[in-house]
């Protein structure tokens, strides 16, 4: 069936033109270029008619065509210059980007002109998907002052709250809008910088909405089609639209009428040369900055280098304020996040040393909520769930049923700021704290604690394993008077540690392993078959059952029977902890230790994380029945868990447990391992050196705050050992032989007063 030439399909226009002997005269860019230039003047939406093409074509050829002179070319000299001639002309067709499509809302546009929160809640839908916090607004009110006024605002906020997003889009709404002409970025690091040109580069390249509304600057941009070394031919009815689309720089195209027409946004590192910064414009005009957005102008290494940060501090005084040269009100906005104390971040927002800046700081959490001993519970859940791989969920459901007691007394700065799987901003917060509290208070409340490495050189796993003592494994040596242990409860067995201790503390590792035994000196709690479910194969009984079978195999063989001292003697156990943190074998733990018939040698117990910010356990004051110690205490009960427990600080103890193992053998105080053969305590001396002290200042303290190496190391044997140690200080060890300072000394009272007393 023959065309119709006045009704022709684009592919079969193209093919009908390419078929002469000058080959290809006509590509799909060029004829979509066309047909957006001519409209419906050569067709409808679906087809083309030929002729009406051709006679706009030549209309828009014929003013390009140079003009016929005397002694005009003739023979191939003729033919070759034609086709130069129309080969410049498709070129300069090809280049020119046509008229600009009409402003889709011009009122939606207008409406946003001096608004900043209208026009990020309009363009960026994406971006700004929650409800604005009251700090979110006041952030914006300084930001929208700041770029139509000028004048200087430094903020910090939490990470994640948004602050380079909002610090992006009113680059964005100060350069389409014409607020400002000239905005350079200077981050940390130039790589920095690069992150958020590239990301305002992406937004005028792909928004829809910011093409529909500001046609005059996205629409160049989307013609150059991803392929940006058009740039420098692009045409605007015949006029250079003059676009710079660099690695660190980019100026928006110049068109007639546009508020945003030849406005640069550069890139520079804080530490680049930002000294006599200018652009040249193509009427010869000069342009200097008018706006800077400064992104975290500090890296985690120069926060820790005074003399960096000092540096920094005169760079942000003199280069960047002097940027804009004289008679220019420079406008410029920073972001930072507090990494230490007194760093460049702390100095910028602190009103008295720098009060150009108006420091606005604020915070995830205003008022921390006053029930601290549901959330150690909950911490401890939380805890034994991620490094299970299990995740919150066990820990969210705790949340759940006690979300009114534990919510009372706290303040949250953005109530729609948490994950799906959890049910509060507070709860979101409480996380972030627990696991990891250093980071919280910089990266997250803006005000971090003062640090420093712990204990002066903790001990490696070699000279932990190397630490024997030359005694039999559960041989009790002479000079210890009291024996303890730990039981620590997982899912899949329990593990232990037996020790015995000298009236000063110092102690010896008698037993330690796991039940039921792996028989295997190299094993991960991970990766064990050998469990105690494994035990019963030929029944499924539920979890409950098989924890308290394996309790019950495990105290009878520690607490059961005597154990043999190295001077002939026997001994028995005086205390044995059992952890009872993990939430699925809390109430277990309880019963058995109410049901056993050793039951008068056994306490549940509770480590607790209690941090530099948190409240000591020597500030609490101790409720009629409660007994405390060095840093635990045994809570007066009642209820379903009527079961007297030992609660203790799991910093100090562990703290405590590494410096009786740094003690010179021989020396008082010192803790040593059973045996002769280092190679024999491998896997226990890994696990006892599974984390590593962050010396750490907060609220007029300063605390060895103890935190994994890697998420997921084992480290049982660790708490076991701590938990020993608090056993024993239970029994009435202390260090030294140096009173219990939380103990009460009771005056001696003779028969005899106590006879005149009654006889009163």
């Amino acid at each position: 069936m023959a065309a119709d030439p006045r009704h022709l399909r684009p592919a079969e226009t193209r093919r009908l033109l390419n078929s002469t002997p000058l080959g290809t005269v006509l590509t799909e860019r060029q004829l979509r270029r066309h047909r957006d230039e001519a409209g419906y003047r050569i067709g409808d939406a679906h087809t083309i008619d030929l002729v009406r093409y051709a006679a706009w074509l030549y209309e828009e050829l014929r003013w390009q065509a140079p003009k016929p002179e005397e002694g005009d070319l003739r023979g191939y000299d003729a033919v070759r210059e034609r086709a130069v001639q129309r080969n410049k002309a498709l070129s300069l067709s090809g280049r020119n980007i046509g008229e600009l499509p009409e402003v889709e809302r011009p009122e939606r546009k207008e409406s946003c002109a001096r608004d900043f929160r209208l026009f990020a809640q309009t363009y960026f839908p994406a971006t700004f998907t929650l409800a604005w916090s009251p700090d979110h607004l006041r952030v914006i009110e300084k930001i929208e002052r700041c770029v139509l006024d000028g004048g200087l605002f430094a903020m910090a906020m939490p990470r994640g709250s948004g602050k380079s997003s909002m610090c992006e889009a009113a680059c964005l709404w100060a350069i389409l809008y014409g607020h400002r002409s000239f905005v350079v970025v200077i981050g940390a690091t130039e790589e920095h910088a690069d992150n958020l040109l590239d990301s305002m580069k992406s937004e005028m390249e792909h928004n829809d909405r910011l093409l529909a509304d500001f046609p005059e600057v996205c629409f160049p941009i989307r013609a150059l089609e991803g392929i940006y070394q058009r740039a420098n031919g692009q045409l605007f009815r015949g006029e250079a639209t003059c676009i710079g689309w660099a690695a660190k720089e980019l100026v928006l195209p110049t068109i007639p009428e546009s508020a945003a027409s030849g406005a640069i946004i550069r890139v520079v590192g804080i530490t680049g040369q930002l000294r006599g910064m200018k652009f040249k414009r193509p009427d010869g005009g000069t342009a200097r900055p008018s706006l800077v957005l400064i992104d975290d102008p500090q890296t985690d290494e120069s926060a820790r280098s005074p003399s960096q940060c000092a540096n920094r501090e005169r760079v942000l005084s003199g280069a960047v304020l002097g940027i804009g040269g004289p008679n220019v009100q420079i406008a410029g906005l920073m972001t930072l996040t507090v990494v230490r104390p007194e760093d460049l971040a702390d100095q910028i927002l602190d009103r008295e040393r720098h009060p150009e800046w108006q420091g606005e700081r604020t915070s995830l959490v205003y008022e921390f909520p006053s029930n601290e001993a549901k959330w150690s519970e909950y911490a401890g859940i939380l805890r034994r769930g991620m490094g299970a791989g299990e995740g919150i969920a066990a820990a969210t459901a705790f949340y759940k049923k006690h979300r009114r007691a534990m919510d009372k007394g706290a303040r949250v700065a953005w109530e729609e700021r948490f994950k799906p799987e959890e049910l509060s901003a507070l709860q979101h917060a409480m996380n972030l704290k627990i696991l990891d509290e250093h980071a919280f208070w910089s990266e997250f409340q803006n005000q971090p604690l003062n640090e420093s490495v712990g204990l002066a050189g903790p001990l490696t796993a070699a000279e932990i394993a190397a630490k024997t003592n030359g005694m039999e494994r559960g041989l009790v040596p002479a000079w210890c008077e009291h024996l303890t242990a730990f039981i620590d409860v997982q899912e899949k067995m329990l593990f232990y540690v037996v020790a015995g201790w000298s009236a000063e503390f110092g102690g010896a590792i008698v037993d330690y392993g796991t039940e039921p035994d792996q028989k295997d000196p190299l094993f991960t709690l991970r990766s064990s078959r050998r469990t105690l479910r494994s035990r019963h194969k030929g029944s499924n009984p539920g979890l409950e059952a098989l924890l308290y079978a394996g309790l019950e195999s495990l105290v009878n063989r520690l607490c059961g029977s005597e154990w043999r001292r190295d001077d002939g003697t026997n001994m028995r156990m005086d205390r044995c902890l059992i952890d009872a943190n993990w939430g699925a074998s809390t109430d277990t733990v309880y019963l058995f230790c109410r049901q056993s018939a050793l039951g008068s040698l056994l306490y549940p117990s509770h480590g607790r994380y209690v941090g530099a910010s948190s409240t000591p356990f020597n500030d609490y004051k101790p409720k009629t029945g409660d007994r405390a110690g060095v840093n635990w205490r045994i809570p007066s009960v009642r209820g379903k868990r009527a079961v007297r427990h030992v609660v203790y600080d799991t910093n100090f103890w562990k703290s405590f447990v590494q410096e009786r193992l740094a003690v010179g053998m021989g020396d008082p105080g010192c803790l040593s391992l059973f045996g002769r053969d280092a190679r024999g305590h491998q896997l226990f001396a890994e696990q006892m050196t599974a984390e590593y002290p962050v010396r750490t200042e907060g609220r007029g303290r300063t605390v060895d705050e103890w935190k994994l190496k890697k998420p997921g190391l084992d480290n049982h044997w660790l708490d076991c050992a701590v938990g020993a140690a608090v056993a024993a200080s239970v029994q009435g060890v202390s260090l030294f032989g140096a009173p219990d300072p939380r103990r009460r000394v009771r005056r001696k009272v003779r028969m005899s007063e106590l006879q005149r007393g009654r006889g009163g």
